[in-house]
């Protein structure tokens, strides 16, 4: 069997309306690279048809897979799911809108090969890009609400929410299968696993653009800090000290 060199995983819940433009772009980029890859897209039970429109893609896209589940369970479960069941050396998760591309896990590579195990895409890093702003008053909110998660939850990286981020397939194996966090702070949850076993995590720039269909609310962000301190328990009870799931 030929090694996958990248896996995308795409965690989807009722994208019918973007997921097929995201997945063409996607492959678009990956058929024109020297390594092998797969796509995997993991529909977290949606209402609307993303699993059909995913599905009347298979016969354009090559090494495309779904992973349907018929019940709701949050980013980070699907995220999880598909994590442990890639194939790849380098495991790649991304946001169904497509807000930061898949040619910017260029930028990526390099740090693998020095010998990193997490790389993560930050829009707070110098030389990353904003292509499309939120607003002023979000931005800022948005700003003021990482700095709190970040101190709560330990952690020196300046953006620990960018939905792009890229993992070694052993560290992979390890951090998700200590996952416990399903939605708002699992992004958090993971930079803590990964820092609490001793893997090297390195923050690269990226370009981001802002989709105005995609909205965070005040209360998802009063859910998220409840979830930071989960976390914070969950590491002083020594609860990532054992796999909780087991890859496929």
């Amino acid at each position: 069997m030929e090694t996958v060199r990248l896996s995308v995983i795409i965690p989807a819940y009722n994208e019918e309306d973007r997921i097929e433009k995201t997945l063409r772009e996607i492959d678009a980029y990956l058929s024109t690279q020297p390594y092998s890859h797969e796509i995997i897209v993991v529909n977290d039970g949606s209402r609307d048809h993303t699993a059909e429109v995913v599905q009347g893609l298979f016969p354009f896209i090559k090494n495309l897979r779904l992973i349907d589940n018929a019940i709701n369970h949050g980013k980070g479960w699907v995220v999880r799911q598909g994590m442990l069941e890639a194939q790849g050396e380098i495991l790649l998760f991304t946001d169904a809108d497509n807000s930061t591309s898949v040619d910017q896990v260029e930028k990526m590579f390099p740090e693998f090969e020095r010998g990193c195990e997490v790389v993560i895409g930050s829009r707070r890093v110098p030389g990353a890009v904003i292509a499309v702003h939120q607003s002023f008053l979000r931005e800022n909110i948005g700003r003021v609400f990482n700095v709190i998660v970040r101190i709560l939850a330990g952690l020196p990286m300046k953006d620990t929410q960018a939905g792009f981020k890229a993992f070694g397939a052993r560290a992979a194996r390890e951090i998700f299968s200590r996952q416990t966090i399903w939605r708002w702070a699992f992004d958090v949850e993971l930079l803590v696993i990964a820092k609490s076993l001793g893997f090297t995590v390195k923050e690269v720039p990226i370009t981001w653009a802002n989709d105005p269909k995609s909205h965070v609310k005040l209360k998802s962000m009063i859910k998220m800090l409840f979830e930071v301190l989960q976390v914070r328990l969950n590491l002083f009870m020594g609860v990532y000290g054992k796999k909780l799931w087991v890859a496929k």
